[in-house]
């Protein structure tokens, strides 16, 4: 889920308009998170743990998928301020600062920075988003659970709850991941087209929820992703993020085709051929990126610690 509270946008060199409030939308739906969770986990080769295969293990990593969007409450209300910006990053304002930062703190300050040049436009955390950070970070915190795994098992020692914290973060870990697969989650058009429209995109605040709540629920089955995952084989990622950065640019790229199958109807009701199609392949996008970034980070918990230098 993302917040929807931007009040300020695009400046004049974008030649976008400001966006009023809008109401919270979530991210995919528990539907959507709960198949990309279950997907990504019954696709795991065979050399990743049995029991992270487990029919356990699939059913929490399926009811893990929502569990940020729990926290989004207002019985928490510091809670859910704090990790809002980690469901979105809106590229078209990141991407004034350049190359984006590996580390959260210094994309922070980079956005301070920017905001000088850029005084019209929000650039804070809190507007801008932290999405590819909270994966990293939720991806590496998967891969140091591994390795303290592999030790345990090595010892011959008790590794339950090694397995239970895996599982887990898995679980929370596909939360975003899948998040980074629907393209209003990585864009300031996230819930109607703001500034110039000549396509006459829809400018009502609707179609967040309508593409990947409301159709989703109505529509689309596992049975129908699955084979899409099923194609692809497991792969180890050379560089978390940076493969991570152009799969959400991926996704980015699709924000159009996303308003354009709106405008024809793709996604109200039973929608269509082609608008079901784009909702499958987007799900099994975000199952074929988080199996691989679990598959990633038990092949690469077996790697040597880097000797510590004191930074």
């Amino acid at each position: 889920m993302r917040q929807l509270t931007h009040t300020a946008r695009l400046s004049a060199a974008l030649l976008l308009l400001p966006l009023l409030s809008v109401q919270p939308a979530f991210g995919w739906g528990s539907d959507g998170h709960m198949l990309i969770n279950r997907l990504a986990g019954a696709a795991l080769p065979a050399d990743v743990p049995a029991f992270l295969r487990s029919p356990t293990a699939l059913d929490a990593l399926e009811y893990y998928g929502p569990e940020p969007d729990r926290w989004r409450s207002p019985a928490e209300p510091e809670l859910n301020a704090a990790q809002a910006p980690e469901h979105f990053i809106d590229l078209e304002y990141a991407d004034l600062i350049g190359p984006l930062p590996r580390r959260r703190y210094d994309y922070i300050r980079a956005l301070a920075v920017a905001q000088a040049a850029h005084p019209d436009i929000p650039m804070t955390a809190e507007k801008v988003g932290l999405q590819p950070y909270v994966t990293s970070e939720v991806y590496e915190r998967l891969q140091s659970a591994f390795r303290d795994y592999r030790a345990l098992l090595a010892a011959k020692m008790d590794t339950k709850p090694s397995e239970a914290e895996i599982i887990f973060l898995a679980g929370w870990l596909g939360h975003y991941v899948g998040d980074g697969s629907q393209p209003l989650h990585t864009t300031i058009q996230y819930n109607g087209w703001v500034g110039p429209n000549p396509h006459g995109y829809t400018t009502e605040h609707r179609i967040h929820s309508q593409f990947e709540t409301a159709f989703v629920h109505a529509n689309i089955k596992p049975a129908d992703v699955a084979p899409l995952v099923a194609d692809t084989k497991p792969a180890v990622l050379k560089d978390v993020f940076v493969d991570y950065l152009a799969y959400l640019r991926h996704s980015n790229s699709l924000v159009e085709q996303t308003y354009q199958l709106d405008k024809q109807g793709a996604f109200t009701a039973a929608g269509t051929p082609t608008g079901k199609t784009f909702v499958d392949q987007q799900l099994a996008a975000g199952a074929i990126e988080l199996r691989n970034m679990i598959y990633t980070a038990w092949i690469k918990s077996a790697e040597p610690v880097p000797a510590y230098t004191g930074n």
